[in-house]
């Protein structure tokens, strides 16, 4: 998972960063409106993060003008404004969520995590395909029931193929949303992530198609034969 902070109070960011890094969550940082403006329109994220106070204009007139502009990034709202004509105003501008301070990291990145998630339409938080189960929450992975020792780096490349099952997901997008943009990978690094996926998940569980892309698949879903009552 890949998401833009916004917040212009530095000691707050830097603590909520190393947490949200600590969890395998990549962190982009802007401190106003306007750079979070051209972050948003320039990069991809999965989510915002977003404080109202910032010091080139109320949060919630750039996320208004962000929605305006077909942006459905998935946002959560985080600010110490608790009335709710406050909260009122931030939906009313297009947040998705909201926290208020003081709060427990915890409990933003387990909101983070079910925005994402429900952004791409799962309700539940273990995402399964056959014998393949990923726990959103806990970032952990099993196979058959068996845990998967993977690393942060095919933690969120595996989480974000499984967010687009059945869909297939471009080399560019993989870079987009597991890398941030100061430390982005050479050409071979995600032929070499996606080799050590195979070998631990099993070589025919990620399928290749040629100038387009990855795809995660059930390997097993091929050979039960559908039962449709005839003997022909």
């Amino acid at each position: 998972m890949k998401i833009l902070l916004v917040e212009d109070d530095m000691p707050l960011a830097e603590a909520l960063m190393a947490r949200l890094g600590e969890a395998d969550v990549l962190v982009e940082h802007a401190t106003t409106g306007g750079d979070a403006d051209f972050l948003i329109q320039t990069e991809s994220y999965d989510a915002v993060v977003l404080d109202l106070g910032l010091p080139d204009g109320d949060g919630t007139r750039w996320l208004a003008q962000w929605r305006e502009a077909g942006i459905e990034v998935p946002v959560l709202v985080l600010t110490a404004r608790e009335r709710w004509s406050d909260k009122a105003a931030g939906f009313s501008a297009g947040a998705d969520d909201y926290v208020t301070k003081p709060f427990e990291t915890a409990e933003v990145i387990f909101r983070l995590r079910a925005l994402v998630r429900r952004s791409r339409g799962h309700a539940h938080p273990v995402l399964k395909l056959g014998d393949l189960a990923c726990d959103t929450h806990g970032g952990t992975v099993s196979l058959a029931g068996r845990p998967v020792s993977l690393t942060a780096q095919e933690t969120r490349l595996l989480m974000h193929l499984m967010h687009a099952v059945p869909g297939v997901v471009s080399r560019s997008e993989l870079v987009e949303h597991v890398y941030d943009r100061d430390h982005e990978p050479d050409s071979n690094v995600i032929d070499v992530q996606i080799s050590r996926l195979r070998r631990k998940l099993g070589a025919e569980r990620i399928e290749t198609l040629r100038g387009r892309g990855y795809r995660l698949r059930d390997p097993d879903a091929e050979t039960r034969t559908p039962t449709d009552g005839s003997d022909a």
